[in-house]
């Protein structure tokens, strides 16, 4: 479990995000500092390593003893939000619980008893949501700019020219599933040819990636923490070709990597990679936000609309 806390004061307004990855399950717990652009401060942090997504991509099913610690993990988020006095929340599920036949019956034992209820989103919402984050990088710039969000379930995309938006795409290719051999030819087929297509009409595309794994990537390569990082798409093919050669233990030894970021940052490393290479992008930039944040902007932004839940 890797957690991250700030200050909080009991007095904002706080929102609450849980993503329900093919890898990990957040809670991000998020208060409101500033009406006016919005600003947002984060208060807690907490990332499990559930990976639902290996029993899923195996055996198109999350496991019994997984369905009880997702239990047992969303009765400690509720207590969480609880304790730090969140007005609202959402819980959305991506990649892995999309594909899991068992999974709406997880998601309705989950909210008997948790209380705590789960949306299966699909890719497009997923993409749109990721997007719909990012676009307060982009006031005023101009060029190509392509979103490309890396999870263990799938991949997605959205293309900005100018600041506007393009296209939102989704696929099934993720870190997870390359693991466990089920990503398809032809959904690598399809990737390469929107792609193809893409860069044609767009030409000078710049990648802008979200996901725990290019974070960690950049940090690998800059050598540092920052707000909004960039390296360069050779930087990153230097990297990953030292790290797909190493065990996953020895790239636990010498990269200092917990054993579940070990395995899936070489096939996320992979995928950017072939992105940027279809495109001709020779720059990725990484800011620090991801879904869960997405989820708390829309959740700020709808806060008077029914589809918000509040914790009771």
């Amino acid at each position: 479990m890797e957690e991250e806390t700030g200050k909080f004061n009991e007095n904002a307004v706080t929102y609450a995000a849980i993503d329900i990855g093919s890898n990990a399950v957040r809670l991000l717990i998020k208060q409101l500092e500033s009406d006016e652009e919005p600003l947002f401060s984060k208060v807690l942090l907490l990332r499990v390593p559930l990976r639902l997504g290996f029993d899923v991509f195996a055996s198109g099913r999350i496991s019994e003893i997984k369905e009880k610690n997702m239990v047992r993990l969303m009765k400690a988020y509720k207590n969480l939000m609880k304790i730090y006095n969140v007005s609202a929340y959402r819980a959305c599920a991506t990649s892995a619980m999309r594909d899991a036949a068992n999974g709406p019956d997880i998601i309705r034992a989950i909210e008997k008893k948790t209380g705590i209820r789960i949306e299966i989103i699909d890719g497009q919402e997923e993409a749109k949501m990721i997007y719909n984050n990012h676009i307060e990088y982009m006031k005023g710039r101009k060029g190509n700019f392509m979103y490309v969000d890396v999870g263990g379930g799938s991949t997605e995309i959205n293309l900005l020219a100018d600041g506007e938006l393009v296209c939102s795409r989704s696929y099934n290719i993720g870190t997870v599933r390359i693991l466990n051999g089920a990503v398809s030819e032809s959904e690598w087929n399809r990737l390469r040819k929107d792609m193809g297509d893409l860069a044609l009409s767009y030409p000078g595309i710049s990648i802008i990636g979200s996901g725990g794994n290019i974070n960690k990537l950049v940090k690998l390569v800059r050598g540092r923490d920052s707000r909004y990082s960039r390296m360069s798409v050779a930087s990153l093919q230097e990297i990953y070709d030292r790290l797909k050669d190493l065990t996953v233990e020895e790239r636990m030894e010498e990269y200092a990597l917990k054993p579940d970021r070990a395995d899936v940052i070489v096939p996320a490393a992979r995928i950017f990679l072939t992105i940027a290479g279809l495109t001709g992008a020779a720059l990725i930039y990484v800011p620090v936000i991801g879904l869960a944040d997405g989820i708390i902007d829309g959740l700020y932004k709808d806060s008077h609309r029914e589809r918000i839940t509040g914790i009771s």
